[in-house]
């Protein structure tokens, strides 16, 4: 069978159809030809700087990586898709890098991803001033020009001399079982690298096996054949930044098919109008959205009635729950779209999805995708109760630099390894799987196990409530008490938020204390910062 890298299956719809568009943002338009040879100046740039593969797969535990790093600390642009696949054809590892990082934080994922070489955009050059001298190993920086007006730092590289690298004398052969790094958003705890194979995450979670099947590609012919015949493929919307996991999985799924991917006019803040403007402009068939936080606005922005979103066929949601209400609102403002919801993670790829339906909890789960016991000794049959959200088959090999949490999240049962990330599901009488929430959300309240996103759809059926998060806190009466901090559009009173609260889940479930904020913090992509959350609420409880 073909082993799979991420490079090669670019190259092989680049040159399969050269002059379809790959990527739109405002007058830029590339063709796949086009990107594909400033891919491979990237790749012939990394090369010539001695980064690569320098211990092969086969003599490395699953924690441990023997690929340079490349990090990517940039917005959403072309060369996001660039420096990613070009860094794969030179056998190296890109991650990705949020943007939103302080300079503590930047330094500390940067120096736990042992990062060689950084690419950046120019308005973060004084961040990365700041820190470079802290960082030894940190060796090569390249700097793409943006409408910062910051100058070049001393001893980096402008992006556009890199993109026309002439070859090496001898380029590397990548191999199925170079890695895919993705770090975690760090939202519940510090951010983690969890490491793949790059055939493994290709066929789990980035269109190695096509959506609605069951059947991987056979080989690059097929993928070729494919984008041929998807005649232009599918204008696909991106929303979500690159710096998402779920944002470089969905890309690939449109690169396959040798479709487009369309960017908003506005990287650096998303405005729904710009969203839908270009939805109309390009023609959009499909935009992504992460929870209520992305779906709500969109929303709001369709009810003025401005835009004409005849060619729109999906919404599709993922990264973060959709509550039945924002749900319900987003099917009225779009009857004739479709609404897709999939579950997955970092540390699983792709695991189930749903079409409809009331019950916004309630999956379809793939062939792959088990519950496990609370002891994580076996897999839980149809109807059994609660357990572990499970993933087997392909998996990821680990967590960089960490063999206790690599031995933990990812346990071998029967020779078989499995991947238990951390949420709690039930496995429903039908095979289909409930999604309760995640285990480090979790609240134990006076003997009671809460779950945060359970109150957070409760909360979130009062029209008033524009954005919630739901965290416990310390109680000397209840072990921890649950609290909520809320956006709210509005008068509305506690008595009547908690009122609303009930109506869906039982009294001990509903909230001890409402916070009110004027905005929640969330990653760029709309996931929850629970770690916020939690300082907000004890540092009103004090």
């Amino acid at each position: 069978m073909t082993r799979f890298t991420l490079s090669t299956v670019f190259d092989t719809v680049a040159r399969a159809v050269p002059g379809q568009e790959v990527m739109v943002w405002r007058d830029r338009r590339l063709c796949y030809r086009d990107m594909n040879a400033r891919i491979d100046g990237v790749a012939h740039f990394l090369v010539r700087q001695g980064l690569g593969c320098h211990v092969e797969r086969g003599e490395l535990a699953g924690h441990e990586s023997g690929q340079d790093h490349v990090a990517l600390y940039l917005r959403n642009g072309n060369e996001y898709l660039e420096c990613m696949i070009g860094a794969y054809r030179a056998r190296a590892v890109p991650f990705n890098v949020n943007y939103r990082y302080v300079d503590e934080e930047l330094r500390y994922l940067l120096a736990d991803a042992g990062a060689r070489a950084l690419v950046y955009h120019a308005e973060f050059a004084p961040h990365v001033a700041a820190i470079r001298d802290e960082l030894p190993g940190l060796e090569l920086l390249v700097q793409v020009a943006d409408d910062s007006g910051n100058l070049l730092l001393p001893g980096a590289v402008g992006y556009e001399s890199v993109v026309t690298t002439p070859p090496p004398p001898r380029m590397p052969v990548p191999d199925g079982d170079d890695l895919f790094l993705i770090y975690t958003g760090g939202t519940t705890g510090m951010p983690k690298g969890v490491l793949w194979r790059q055939h493994d995450v290709y066929l789990a979670a980035m269109g190695g096996t096509p959506f609605g099947t069951k059947t991987p590609f056979a080989g690059y012919p097929e993928i070729a054949t494919a984008a041929r015949q998807a005649a232009g493929g599918i204008r696909f919307l991106m929303t979500a930044p690159f710096i998402h996991g779920a944002a470089q999985w969905s890309s690939f799924h449109i690169l396959n098919s040798g479709g487009t991917i369309v960017l908003p006019d506005g990287v650096r803040q998303l405005d729904w109008a710009d969203v839908l403007h270009t939805i109309e402009r390009e023609r959009v068939v499909s935009v992504p959205v992460v929870g209520d936080a992305m779906a709500r606005p969109l929303a709001e922005e369709i009810e003025i009635g401005r835009y004409d979103l005849s060619g729109l066929v999906a919404v599709s949601n993922g990264g973060a729950p959709l509550t039945p209400a924002v749900r319900a609102r987003l099917a009225a403002a779009l009857p004739k779209v479709v609404l897709l919801d999939a579950v997955g993670s970092s540390e699983t790829g792709i695991q189930m999805s749903r079409v409809g339906g009331a019950d916004t909890t309630v999956f379809t789960p793939d062939e792959n995708t088990t519950v496990l016991d609370d002891s994580r000794r076996r897999e839980l049959r149809a109807g059994e109760g609660e357990g572990w959200l499970a993933g087997r088959g392909r998996v990821p090999l680990g967590y960089l630099g960490d063999p206790d949490r690599t031995a933990e999240t990812f346990p071998v049962l029967a020779g078989c390894r499995y991947s238990v990330p951390g949420d709690r599901a039930i496995r429903l009488e039908d095979g289909s799987i409930r999604l309760l929430g995640r285990a480090a959300t979790t609240i134990n309240s006076g003997g009671e196990k809460i779950f945060a996103e359970e109150v957070e759809r409760a909360l979130a059926a009062h029209p008033a409530v524009r954005d919630v998060l739901v965290v416990g806190r310390a109680s000397a009466r209840w072990g921890s008490e649950v609290v909520a901090i809320v956006v709210l559009a509005g008068t509305v009173t506690d008595r009547e938020l908690l009122a609303e609260c009930r109506r869906h889940v039982a009294g001990y479930k509903a909230p001890k204390a409402i916070l009110r904020r004027p905005e929640i913090v969330r990653s760029p992509s709309g996931k929850a910062d629970y770690r916020w959350a939690r300082q907000e609420a004890s540092a009103a409880a004090g």
